[in-house]
């Protein structure tokens, strides 16, 4: 028994320090990203399955700047940094800004739970296929930020603060 408390011990241990990306990591891939402009990533085509039930393909957005953020009601970090993405999204909405919270939870109704429980109002959607490989990170929270072209012009592995002049000037047009 004290084995098996010890092995969740570690694997949360894992989970939160996976988490926790270092600012470091995001400079070195957002300045690849601006050095390698022909080889920027793409807005994926990826189905998901809105509050709704309706689905919804994340390449249909393109128009838009899209605001992706890979979170799980389970995640500390995840949690922490929700109130100022709903800043953010407060902030922005009026604007041509698409936000997904795309839910990694076991099911979509622990996710909407957490969001109703926590009086969050997001846009969040569920994966109805297999992640794309761009979303394939080693932890969450994982953001992906992406202009009206679907370029991806900033990644952030790690939760952060949202609700700034930075993104807000990012996320207007």
């Amino acid at each position: 028994m004290k084995h098996i408390k010890f092995l969740g011990v570690i694997t949360a241990a894992l989970l939160v320090f996976t988490s926790c990306k270092s600012n470091e990591n995001n400079e070195e891939f957002n300045n690849e990203l601006q050095s390698k402009s022909s080889e920027k990533p793409g807005l994926p085509s990826f189905k998901m399955t809105d509050l709704e039930g309706n689905i919804v393909n994340l390449a249909d957005l393109k128009g838009k700047k899209v605001f992706v953020n890979l979170w799980a009601s389970w995640c500390g970090p995840c949690r922490s940094e929700m109130p100022s993405i709903q800043e953010l999204y407060k902030k922005t909405k009026n604007e041509n800004v698409a936000f997904v919270m795309l839910a990694l939870d076991n099911n979509f109704e622990e996710s909407i739970g957490y969001l109703k429980d926590e009086n969050l109002v997001l846009p969040a959607y569920y994966p109805a296929e297999t992640l794309p490989e761009l979303f394939n990170v080693p932890g969450i929270p994982t953001t992906f930020i992406f202009d009206e072209k679907g370029i991806l012009v900033k990644k952030i592995e790690g939760s952060d603060r949202y609700n700034t002049d930075v993104y807000v000037r990012m996320l207007s047009k």
